[in-house]
């Protein structure tokens, strides 16, 4: 075996630390993209995009309470909410109640209740927003009101 003089050790060890300096460095560079080369062409652009809004979004469901125990001559404050369970925002302008009744000799035409001006938005998502008052009224009037003991009164609501 040939031994090898100092500067031929030397030179061998530097080429192969050398070639691997050269290697980890050429491979970071191609890592961090400094190797790579990228061409494009440039232009310019023009476009449009669309789409439709929804046409409507739901209905506020709208809620009236009022205490029981209403007589003849009497009157009840009744109080109206909304729930929306829409994604945007809905107007409540005016609230009028249909009035309907229980047992069949129990007239509705003897209760009234004037239509309730709210004008009050109702959020997305609410549960139980207030939107006025209004007064029911049972008549009395000059005929027997006996089937609306006991009877149901109930309001059917409706808005615009």
């Amino acid at each position: 075996m040939k031994q090898r003089t100092a500067s031929e050790s030397s030179t061998g060890t530097f080429s192969k630390n050398k070639k691997r300096k050269i290697a980890i460095l050429t491979a970071a560079m191609l890592l961090v993209g400094g190797g790579g080369a990228f061409a494009y062409w440039s232009t310019t652009g023009a476009g449009t995009g669309s789409s439709v809004n929804a046409s409507a979004n739901g209905t506020v469901t709208l809620t009236a309470t009022f205490p029981t125990g209403l007589t003849p001559g009497g009157s009840r404050v009744v109080t109206f909410t909304g729930a929306n369970p829409g994604t945007s925002s809905l107007q409540v302008g005016t609230i009028t109640s249909l009035v309907s009744t229980a047992p069949v000799g129990c007239l509705a035409a003897d209760f009234t209740i004037p239509a309730v001006v709210s004008n009050t938005r109702v959020p997305a998502g609410a549960t139980a927003t207030a939107l006025g008052t209004g007064t029911l009224t049972f008549a009395d009037t000059a005929v027997s009101q006996d089937a609306c003991k006991g009877a149901t009164v109930t309001l059917t609501l409706t808005s615009n």
